[in-house]
């Protein structure tokens, strides 16, 4: 059974001790699971920048060596390889949380709702490692290099094509307003990573300005309220409960 990933640590992948793998390919997923696990937690405690392969090898224990047998492009291989596992992780909660079965079961606001709570429980988990990545997805992003931007890009779709089956649901049950899913998929996930952003910026900026939004429920409930229910007068409460007047 795969060693559950400590708290804070993204989960790798579950089949890497699968029972039709070799015992020797199993044990080689083993070493690769434990390297990611040291990199995580170095990457969290040192940045991106100022970690290095040394420290890696030692939390890992493995030799340096060792490590580009299995990243053969060093450090930034290693991230990449973090990169996968965090949105592999991310559609694996979309798919748990926020299906056509769930839309189906419950109204769609409500999926929705736990859909947002389970991402930002995910990623503040994380929130040292999310700060990190975050920082170096964005240079990645408006950086020269086609391929990575190609890479994140291709990631961002991929979480959009895990929510669109439920918006489908929702829209052919009547329960959502026909719209174009794939573009409602890009304007929640969107909407959740910003509030996410604001949510990790309020909570490490000592001199962020006080925010009605600045806790996890708050941030929850002013989100679906919002997306749900637009700034039109007369709708529910919540957003008035989540952006309260002081």
């Amino acid at each position: 059974m795969p060693e559950a990933p400590a708290p804070g640590e993204a989960s790798i992948d579950p089949r890497a001790d699968g029972p039709s793998l070799s015992r020797r390919e199993r044990e080689r997923r083993r070493r690769r699971q434990a390297m990611l696990r040291a990199a995580q937690q170095v990457f969290a405690a040192k940045g991106y920048a100022q970690a290095t392969l040394d420290e890696i090898a030692e939390r890992a224990e493995f030799g340096k060596g060792t490590l580009y047998n299995y990243f053969e492009g060093g450090k930034e291989d290693i991230l990449f390889a973090v990169f996968d596992t965090i949105y592999g992780d991310l559609r694996a909660l979309v798919r748990d949380t926020f299906s056509a079965e769930q839309v189906r079961r419950q109204p769609p606001r409500e999926a929705f709702r736990a859909l947002v709570r389970s991402a930002f429980d995910f990623l503040l988990e994380r929130e040292e490692l999310f700060l990190i990545l975050m920082k170096e997805e964005c240079q990645f992003m408006f950086g020269d290099d086609p391929e990575k931007v190609a890479y994140f890009r291709e990631q961002g779709h991929r979480l959009v094509e895990a929510m669109t089956p439920a918006l489908e649901a929702a829209m052919e049950d009547g329960a959502m307003r026909s719209l174009p899913p794939q573009a409602v998929a890009h304007m929640l996930e969107g909407n959740i990573n910003g509030i996410l952003m604001h949510l990790t910026m309020a909570r490490h900026d000592e001199n962020c300005p006080d925010s009605p939004i600045d806790a996890p429920d708050k941030a929850v409930d002013f989100l679906t309220t919002m997306l749900f229910d637009g700034l039109a007068a007369g709708g529910s409460t919540e957003a008035d409960e989540a952006g309260g007047a002081s």
